[in-house]
């Protein structure tokens, strides 16, 4: 644990660095606990990320902080489309493997190791673009949601999940004391230390984030990057959001 929190420390100047430390030791369990610790909000907010990219028909998806496959899932079973998965985190990728290998989707299905905001791919190479949990992550969002949007293709879809801070005076004093005290502790005792450590995390990141990038910032920044149309929902009483729209032009 101590050596984890050394790890952390030292990649706080790294963004990259910093969340490949963060997650490594929660592949094995990644799903369970996601969906255990959001009260199975997350796995809902996901399903209605894939929902906004569907009415495209997309033939080619890429799915950025794919993690564990989850989202790459829903994809391929909603659509027919092949879906490129990219993750920095080997041990996520690791698990997206073993969840595809074998399977009948797993012929559609292609995993990449690489930053988000260098993506390996051509300009307008996809029809739709995803990716989660992403933004908190990168140390420039505006230049990732630039290099998000060069790869996707005039026209094409573009839709994203992140935890939000609710606006209401009582859910967001919910919201804190649950992120604050009581997510630390559950992650503790149903996921073990490494749990213990993102529980403490994450509700102060997620609240610094939206003190520097509102949502007004991001609507603009997406904007900005060259999506049109994007709709801003918020989910789960303000504790998420689904971001989506279109590739201009």
């Amino acid at each position: 644990m101590k050596a984890l929190g050394r790890r952390l420390r030292r990649s706080r100047e790294d963004a990259n660095g910093f969340s490949q430390a963060l997650f490594a030791p929660l592949a094995p369990r990644y799903d369970a606990m996601a969906t255990l610790l959001s009260f199975g909000q997350d796995p809902r907010w996901r399903s209605a990320m894939v929902h906004r990219v569907g009415g495209v028909e997309p033939r080619l998806v890429l799915d950025v902080a794919c993690g564990t496959g989850a989202v790459i899932s829903r994809l391929t079973t909603r659509t027919d489309a092949h879906v490129v998965g990219v993750d920095l985190s080997e041990p996520m990728l690791r698990r997206a493997r073993r969840r595809f290998t074998g399977g009948a989707r797993s012929a559609r299905v292609h995993l990449v190791r690489a930053r988000a905001e260098q993506l390996p791919f051509a300009d307008a190479t996809f029809d739709a673009v995803t990716f989660t949990y992403l933004l908190r992550y990168v140390e420039d969002p505006a230049a990732t949601l630039r290099e998000l949007a060069r790869v996707l293709r005039p026209g094409g879809a573009i839709s994203s999940v992140e935890f939000a801070v609710p606006s209401r005076r009582v859910w967001w004093m919910a919201w804190w004391t649950y992120t604050r005290a009581v997510l630390p502790l559950a992650g503790y005792l149903l996921g073990g230390r490494g749990w213990w450590t993102v529980g403490r995390f994450l509700g102060p990141s997620i609240s610094r984030h939206y003190r520097r990038f509102n949502l007004e910032w991001i609507r603009a920044a997406w904007g900005r990057a060259g999506v049109e149309h994007v709709e801003v929902r918020a989910m789960s009483l303000g504790g998420g959001v689904v971001i989506s729209g279109y590739r201009r032009g």
